[in-house]
């Protein structure tokens, strides 16, 4: 009688086991099934913005929901990842996000709303995205071996602004003026930094292509180095900083990331739809105007990047006591 109560309990527990991967695959199988929300860290017009705006319009037409962005602007990009990352793990929300919010912010602020690596499932890197150090057009200091040279001789005297205290634009202006020798005076804001430099009010600032390669276009600022091995093709008068700070590179990237727990199966498929994507022609034409380039990875490859990039970071910002 034991035997067959066992048999009869192993058998409904299978029939359950059987049914819940019968209902995840329907489910995958019709992911998406409502609008997927693209939370989006930083303000509309931002860089991260910009490519994700072109990603969703195109991940909305190959699957037939709306991709809508949501950008929740605020504290170094926290605010959007402890949204995400109390989000329900369904794929229904996803997070574009940019390096430093997983590989640098658990070494700048004493206490995060969210863990790097345990409350996201990488999906793909969509693009290395390389800085510009950029300047008011009025600057008197035309490249990078005169700002160097003027603050040599001038510490302290001359301002910078990032978005943040620990933000990717203040940790590699302090990369730089470490490799340097130099010393420039960081001003941190919440808001509004490129306006500023525009207006002439802070000279100095670093920012994604996307943004300042417009503004170059613009006449607004002039270009003084960008962050890669090589001169940007969109930029060739500008040196690679590295031409001038031996031993200096900083790329930055932006990728796409869902809540643990999101079922596999909808992480492989979101991963499928953005390769897919970034293999378009449109997409390459898109991305060299804005100077990135498309990179997709697998999950697995998305999880080994941010790793290495959490100890290359966390020994920068140890080392440049960056708090």
């Amino acid at each position: 009688m034991r035997k067959t109560s066992i048999s009869c309990v192993a058998a409904r527990w299978c029939a359950v086991a059987l049914a819940c991967a019968a209902m995840a695959a329907g489910a995958v199988e019709n992911y998406p099934s409502k609008p997927v929300r693209v939370i989006v860290p930083f303000p509309a017009g931002s860089s991260p913005d910009i490519v994700a705006r072109y990603l969703s319009g195109k991940l909305a037409e190959r699957m037939g929901q709306p991709f809508v962005v949501d950008n929740r602007a605020g504290a170094g990009g926290m605010l959007g990842a402890e949204a995400v990352a109390k989000a329900p793990p369904d794929g229904h929300t996803i997070f574009f996000m940019v390096n430093s919010i997983v590989t640098m912010n658990q070494f700048i602020y004493k206490k995060l709303p969210y863990d790097p690596v345990r409350d996201f499932a990488p999906v793909s890197i969509v693009a290395a995205v390389p800085y510009v150090l950029i300047a008011n057009k009025d600057f008197p200091q035309r490249t990078l071996a005169e700002l160097i040279a003027a603050a040599k001789a001038r510490p302290g005297s001359i301002n910078y602004a990032s978005m943040g205290v620990g933000g990717a634009g203040h940790v590699i202006m302090e990369l730089m003026t470490s490799l340097a020798g130099v010393r420039l005076t960081h001003v941190p804001y919440k808001s509004g930094a490129l306006v500023d430099v525009i207006g002439g009010q802070v000279p100095l600032i670093f920012q994604p292509t996307t943004t300042a390669i417009e503004q170059v276009k613009a006449g607004t600022v002039i270009p003084l180095g960008s962050t890669g091995r090589k001169r940007l093709p969109a930029l060739p008068g500008t040196p690679a900083i590295s031409e001038v700070v031996p031993g200096f590179e900083a790329d930055g990237w932006q990728g796409v990331e869902a809540p643990a727990g999101t079922p596999p199966a909808v992480v492989e498929r979101l991963n499928k739809e953005i390769a897919a994507v970034l293999a378009l022609p449109e997409t390459a034409g898109k991305f060299d105007t804005l100077g990135i380039q498309a990179w997709p990875t697998s999950p697995r490859e998305m999880a080994a990047i941010i790793a290495a990039d959490i100890d290359k970071w966390g020994g920068v910002i140890r080392r440049m006591r960056i708090d």
